[in-house]
């Protein structure tokens, strides 16, 4: 596995993460890949919580997503089991029965049904993961479970991340205070159609499995799933959302309605923020860059310009070499396939349009483009000038580090 000796340029710090009623967890060196760190995690829920998921779209998914699937219909949950290192993916029939032996010595501890306990695997693809490493560590992770474990659940999901990734905000239901905390991890095969990417967030909120799911599903949609390291689609992205209940709000009926309208202003606000997070960790990245597509014909239109500039690596490649290559956006926004008129193109970067109506603008100076591509934040901008579809989604460059991380991943 390649070790990380430097932390990210674009780290963010970690921020202070108080408790959520009723949640406990914690982690634990169960050693099924690393040594000298802890990398398997639990948290418990109380009676009652209710929790939504999104998982990946990957058609070889890992066994623990099938698991959650599968699980997610009863609406409830107990408790998450979460470790690092392989992620149980491609590993056939030995998969299968790891997830059911993690699923029920959880559920023993805790008291409630296997399929309470939702479970994610993050790591080396096609390697058994031993079940017995995680069962024998769970009795002594479970009696170690605290109010305050937040920290240390974000550093033992991580894999290849240089840095732990969490956001907290409060909202208000009915007049009621309620508090929202995420993790989440990822660094590579960041490409989430829902990336290696894990996220788990959790509130003393009381709101039914169904309001959750639907907020959740949207939630996604302009965060995780708008943003692209490698353009490759882990197996094993999940994002879980659990609701302890325990706040005291008022009722919430299962469409959510105008009740939680600050609750999704809130979850929307922490979905964004670890969803950036996770592409400041990129491998190998050392500047973010927003891409903004504006007057496509459509929305999804723009969308798919915007991930074809965001996946092309001459693209990505100028940005790491600082070389306001526009000509390369223009290569890209042609390749999407969507439709585009070569000679009512406009493209911007750090807000001076380079060109417009398809050719160079007039007195073009590109002094400020310079200075703004040696920043660590990167702003593009594109003008299909077809539409009014509109779109924006979140990269990273691609330096040579990336190749050192993966040309040893798995050595």
């Amino acid at each position: 596995m390649a070790k990380i000796t430097s932390v990210s340029p674009l780290a963010v710090p970690l921020p202070a993460l108080g408790p959520v009623a009723g949640v406990r967890l914690g982690a634990f060196e169960a050693g099924i890949r690393y040594t000298g760190r802890r990398d398997l995690m639990m948290m418990v829920f109380p009676r009652g919580t209710t929790v939504a998921g999104v998982f990946t779209r990957n058609r070889c998914p890992g066994a623990p997503i099938d698991w959650c699937r599968s699980s997610l219909a009863g609406g409830k949950a107990r408790a998450l089991v979460v470790n690092a290192g392989n992620a149980n993916v491609f590993t056939g029939k030995a998969g299968i029965a790891t997830v059911k032996a993690t699923a029920k010595a959880a559920a023993d501890l805790v008291g409630c049904p296997p399929k309470q306990v939702f479970l994610s695997s993050t790591g080396v693809i096609g390697e058994v993961l031993p079940a017995e490493r995680i069962t024998a560590s769970l009795p002594a992770l479970h009696e170690t479970l605290t109010e305050d474990g937040w920290e240390d659940a974000a550093r033992a999901i991580m894999t290849t991340d240089t840095f732990p990734k969490a956001s907290v905000r409060t909202a208000e239901i009915g007049g009621v205070t309620v508090t929202i905390n995420g993790i989440a991890k990822g660094s590579g095969m960041i490409a989430p159609d829902m990336a290696t990417m894990l996220c788990f967030i959790a509130t003393d909120a009381a709101i039914p499995s169904e309001a959750l799911q639907t907020m959740l599903a949207k939630g996604v949609g302009p965060s995780f799933n708008s943003v692209t390291v490698d353009s490759d689609t882990s197996t094993s992205d999940t994002v879980l959302l659990f609701a302890t209940g325990l706040a005291g709000n008022p009722d919430v009926t299962v469409s959510g309605g105008a009740m939680l309208k600050d609750f999704r202003r809130a979850l929307n606000e922490v979905l964004q923020d670890l969803a950036l997070q996770v592409v400041r960790d990129g491998e190998g990245a050392r500047k973010l860059v927003r891409i903004s597509v504006q007057a496509a014909t459509s929305a999804k239109s723009a969308r798919a310009i915007a991930f074809a500039i965001a996946n092309s690596p001459l693209v990505k490649t100028a940005i790491a070499g600082e070389d306001a290559n526009w000509g390369r956006i223009v290569m890209a926004v042609g390749k999407s396939g969507e439709p585009a008129d070569r000679d009512l193109l406009g493209v911007a970067i750090g807000g001076t349009w380079m060109a417009r109506n398809g050719t160079v603008v007039d007195g073009y100076d590109e002094a400020p483009v310079v200075a703004h591509m040696k920043g660590q934040e990167i702003e593009i901008a594109v003008d299909i000038g077809l539409g009014a579809g509109a779109a924006t989604v979140w990269t990273c460059d691609l330096t040579h580090g990336y190749i050192d991380i993966n040309g040893s991943y798995r050595s």
